[in-house]
């Protein structure tokens, strides 16, 4: 058996100074001040000097080693123990040819797949503990936003296509309000108190937004419009 160890960064390779020094700030805060998590890096170290990680190429496999704790991307802050895994060192190669053709650079996003997404995995495989949740918090709470916001539009869609139903069931009911109306005649007493049908037809227009008329894409729609047409209604 042998250790497996994380080794954990601040993400500093902005390239600007001011940045870098933000998110030092950044990860001092929520971190080492509350304990939420940060913008960090991590790898993973078993069996010998090197830690291995993931990031972004062109080409390629994004699996990458580098002697441990001396990434030159990032600012080194902490090392833990994850505990041991009972894996040779020969099991423990062929799990890294493994997750280097299933994690090629192309691949990375900083939400979904990174860095500490990679070592989750590869922790999983050697059978040890998963990383503190800490570390990869804010790509989880980023990941999580876009989940729903990608749900809030799905919702909005749906929304919008249960109203363009809506329009067309109305649509039906006014044309069928004003056949009747033609019917029984405009000074009939089986007439009052419905209204006009073209003013309700102009009310109708002004309640639903331009741009929801509902599709002619099938009969039933063309028979609408027709309809609609009969009675008066326009919903252009």
């Amino acid at each position: 058996m042998t250790e497996v160890i994380l080794h954990v960064y601040d993400v500093t390779n902005s390239g600007n100074d001011k940045t870098n020094n933000t998110i030092l700030q950044i990860n001092k805060i929520f971190k080492d001040g509350i304990g939420l998590g940060g913008i960090f890096h991590s790898a993973v170290q078993v069996y010998g000097e090197d830690e291995w990680s993931f990031g972004f190429c062109e080409h390629g496999t994004g699996v990458f080693s580098c002697p441990a704790t001396k990434n030159p991307m990032y600012t080194y802050r902490e090392t833990i123990k994850l505990g041991k895994t009972s894996f040779s060192i020969y099991k423990v190669n062929q799990i890294l040819r493994e997750l280097s053709r299933e994690w090629p650079g192309q691949s990375y996003d900083l939400l979904s797949k990174n860095c500490n997404h990679f070592c989750d995995e590869f922790c999983e495989r050697l059978g040890v503990q998963k990383l503190p949740g800490w570390v990869n918090r804010l790509a989880h709470a980023g990941d999580a936003a876009v989940e729903i916001a990608g749900n809030t539009a799905y919702r909005f869609r749906q929304a919008k296509s249960e109203i363009v139903s809506a329009s067309k069931v109305a649509c039906r009911y006014l044309a069928g309000v004003a056949s009747s109306n033609s019917a029984v005649g405009p000074e009939s007493p089986g007439n009052s108190g419905r209204g006009n049908p073209r003013f309700q037809g102009t009310w109708f227009k002004n309640l639903i937004s331009t741009g929801a008329k509902p599709p002619a894409s099938s009969e039933m729609e063309k028979r609408d419009e027709v309809v609609v047409k009969q009675a008066g209604l326009t919903f252009n």
